[in-house]
Formats: structure tokens, C-alpha cells, sequence
């Protein structure tokens, strides 16, 4: 798994998801018990994790922010982050699986 193809998928998914109003952001998620905000949030802040322990940094909470609409601003920033931590070829992978799967999920 490489850096193209985690870049990729979260191309994928702000695509599908970056032109959603508050409302479709509200709604539950496909499956679930929880918005599509808060899948995403989850998604945004486990990709910050896997970023931190690549930088052997800390991990931090993603703060949840007002608006909605900055969600795949914050994914692509921690992706981003991971991306330029060089992480194992397995993070890479796990990362855009996580991508794929919430995408699937929305």
C-alpha cells in the first residue's frame, strides 16, 4: 500500500461526502446508531492516531469542531500528517482501509 493509494481513497471519499449540507451530516450513517459526522469524526481521529505513533508523538484528541462541513478538510490534513510521517507500507494500509469502510458506511 502506498502513499498515491491512501490519497486516493480519501480523494474518494471527500468526493462523495464535500458538498453535503448540515443536514446529510446529521442523518445516521448506513448500518449504525450514530451520524455521519461522528463516523467521519472517528475516521479523522483514528488517522491522527496512526499518524501520531508514526512520529512517535503523543496522540491527541481531533477536536470536533462547530460546523460540519470542515470534516474533509480534517481528513485530508491527517492524512496529510501521515503521509508525511513515512510510515510502514501496513499503516498505509490500514489507514485507506479505514477510509474504504467509512466510506461504505455512509
Amino acid at each position: 500500500m502506498s502513499a498515491v493509494e491512501l490519497d486516493r481513497a480519501v480523494e474518494l471519499l471527500v468526493g462523495q461526502v464535500g458538498h453535503w449540507q448540515q443536514p446529510r451530516w446529521a442523518a445516521t450513517a448506513g448500518g449504525g446508531n450514530v451520524s455521519r459526522a461522528d463516523l467521519v469524526h472517528r475516521l479523522v481521529q483514528e488517522v491522527a492516531n496512526l499518524a501520531a505513533d508514526a512520529e512517535g508523538e503523543p496522540r491527541r484528541v481531533v477536536p470536533r469542531l462547530d460546523n460540519d462541513l470542515v470534516l474533509p478538510d480534517q481528513l485530508r490534513v491527517v492524512a496529510a500528517d501521515l503521509v508525511a510521517a513515512a510510515p510502514p507500507a501496513e499503516v498505509l494500509a490500514r489507514a485507506a482501509a479505514e477510509v474504504t469502510a467509512t466510506r461504505s458506511a455512509l
